[in-house]
C-alpha cells in the first residue's frame, strides 16, 4: 500500500504545483540571494520545452541583465557564464567561484599572441602567488612628499599651541569621506581654502568605487598645517600664506605687504635688522625708497624664509623658473594594488602596525609600506572557514570582468513578471 500511496500522493503533488503555475518540482536548490525574487520563474533563465525546463542555461540569458566584458583580448577562450556562476546552492555571492576555474589557465598561463604580460604560473595563494609586484620590484614610493614615518612616530613631539602629541596612523591616513575630522588641521580659513575650487574650477579628484575602500592622500591644510606653518613676517603674528603654486604665493605676499605698508607708512624709512638665527640669511642692508621698493624687499625676505627653511622640508624644489622655484608635484599613490581588489574597511578591527610593519621605522620617503603577501596569508588561505581562516580563493581580490568597461542594460521586465505573479510576458516569449 505504501508502494502505491507515496508515488500516487508525489503525482498529486507535481500536478497541483502545475495547476498553480508554480515551479518548484523542477527546482534544484535555492537561489542565491541576488536571483532570490525570481525564483519562481525558471523560464527567466533556463529554456522551457515540451512543458519542461532544461538545466543549461545560455549566455545569452545572463546578458540580458549583465552585459560583462572579457578578460583579456588576448585569452586563449572565454568561459560560459555558468562554468563559473554556479546557481542554487543557497544565499551566496555567485562570484564565489572555485580556483579551478581561474588556474585553468592562470597554472600554465598561455595567450593567442605575443608574450604574457602577467604571471604565467599561479595555482594557489597559499603557496603558488608571487609576493606583490609593488613590493617585490623595489621600485620605491614614487611621490615627491619627503616623510619620514619615524620621526612622526616618536613620544612628545611638539603639536599645535606647543603641546606634546602622540600621533597615530589614523591622524594621516583615512577613508575618503570620513565623519570624524583630523585632529592636526590647519586655520579655518586654510581648510576652507583648501575645499574651494581650483583655478580651473573643479574640485580635488576623489578616489574611485567605495569610498570606504582605500585610503585618501592626506592633504597639507587637514592633516599637517596645525604643526607645520606657514608663517612669513612677524608683523602677521601667526598668519600663514596658502599652501598653493609660488605664483600664488606671490601674489599673497605682494598684497599682505601692500596692504600694511599703506596702512604704517613710516615703516618704509625703518632699516631691517639681522636676524641672529638665520645665519644662512643674506646679510645685506635693504633701504627702501618708497613702498613699492619696500614691498619687493619684504616679499623678497619672506620667499627665502619660506623655500629655504620651510617649503624644503617635505617638498622637491627644482630648477627655478624665472625668480620662483618649481615645485615638484606630489603624485602621492592611492592604490597600490593594480590587479587587485582590497578594502579597509573590512579590517579595520586590526592595527595598523600588525599589517604595515615596516611603516614606524621608516626613515626613507622612497621605502613601499604597504602590506607583503606573508601579512596575508596569516589569515587568508584557500582552506577558508573549513579551518576557520579568512576566505583565501581567487575571488576574493582578483575580478574576472573589468566591471568598468561594462555595457549599460535596459531593463525588459516588471516587478509581477519577475515575482512570479504574471505570466503574460513568459507566454509571449
Amino acid at each position: 500500500m505504501l508502494s502505491i500511496a507515496v508515488p500516487a500522493i508525489a503525482l498529486v503533488w507535481f500536478f497541483s504545483q502545475r495547476a498553480q503555475g508554480g515551479q518548484r518540482a523542477y527546482s534544484s536548490g535555492p537561489l542565491s540571494y541576488s536571483h532570490a525574487v525570481f525564483a519562481k520563474q525558471c523560464g527567466l533563465c533556463h529554456v522551457q520545452q515540451a512543458g519542461a525546463f532544461f538545466r543549461p542555461v545560455a549566455d545569452k540569458a545572463c546578458l540580458s541583465c549583465h552585459d560583462a566584458p572579457g578578460h583579456h583580448e588576448n585569452q586563449r577562450f572565454t568561459p560560459a557564464c555558468t562554468s563559473c556562476h554556479v546557481e542554487h546552492k543557497g544565499a551566496m555571492r555567485l562570484s564565489a567561484t572555485a580556483d579551478v576555474n581561474c588556474t585553468q589557465c592562470h597554472a600554465d598561463l598561455h595567450t593567442k599572441s605575443g608574450a604574457p604580460k602577467y604571471e604565467v604560473s599561479i595555482s594557489n595563494f597559499g603557496g603558488k602567488h608571487p609576493e606583490f609586484r609593488a613590493v617585490r620590484d623595489h621600485a620605491g614610493d614614487p611621490g615627491h612628499i619627503k616623510l619620514n614615518h619615524y620621526v612622526h612616530m616618536q613620544l612628545n613631539l611638539i603639536g599645535p599651541n606647543q603641546r606634546r602629541v602622540q600621533m597615530t596612523c589614523d591622524d594621516c591616513h583615512r577613508p575618503e569621506g570620513a565623519a570624524d575630522s583630523a585632529p592636526y588641521p590647519g586655520s579655518a580659513a586654510q581648510v576652507q581654502y583648501a575645499a574651494a575650487p581650483q583655478k580651473d574650477g573643479a574640485q580635488p579628484q576623489r578616489s574611485e568605487g567605495n569610498a570606504r575602500a582605500y585610503m585618501a592622500p592626506p592633504e597639507f591644510a587637514n592633516h599637517c598645517a596645525g604643526c607645520h606653518l606657514l608663517t612669513f613676517d612677524k608683523r602677521f603674528g601667526e598668519e600663514q600664506v596658502p599652501h598653493d603654486s609660488p605664483a600664488v604665493v606671490r601674489k599673497f605676499l605682494a598684497e599682505r605687504f601692500g596692504g600694511y605698508i599703506a596702512a604704517h607708512p613710516a615703516s618704509v624709512r625703518e632699516v631691517e635688522e639681522f636676524d641672529r638665527e638665520l645665519p644662512e640669511r643674506p646679510n645685506s642692508l635693504k633701504i627702501a625708497r618708497d613702498a613699492s621698493e619696500w614691498v619687493g624687499f619684504r616679499v623678497e625676505d619672506a620667499e627665502w624664509l619660506l623655500y629655504r627653511k620651510t617649503c624644503k622640508q617635505c617638498h622637491t624644489l627644482g630648477v627655478p623658473a624665472g625668480s620662483l622655484p618649481e615645485v615638484v608635484k606630489a603624485q602621492i599613490t592611492r592604490r597600490w594594488l593594480a590587479h587587485g581588489e582590497f578594502d579597509h574597511y573590512p579590517h579595520r578591527a586590526v592595527a595598523c602596525g600588525s599589517c604595515h610593519l615596516k611603516a614606524i621605522n621608516s626613515r626613507e620617503t622612497t621605502d613601499v609600506l604597504i602590506a607583503g603577501i606573508a601579512s596575508c596569508r596569516d589569515c587568508h588561505r584557500e582552506d577558508g572557514p573549513a579551518r576557520e581562516a579568512a576566505e583565501g580563493r581567487c575571488f576574493e581580490c582578483h575580478q574576472y570582468h573589468d566591471w568598468t568597461k561594462a555595457q549599460r542594460t535596459k531593463g525588459t521586465y516588471t516587478i509581477p513578471e519577475l515575482r512570479g505573479a504574471a505570466t503574460s510576458w513568459l507566454s509571449t516569449r
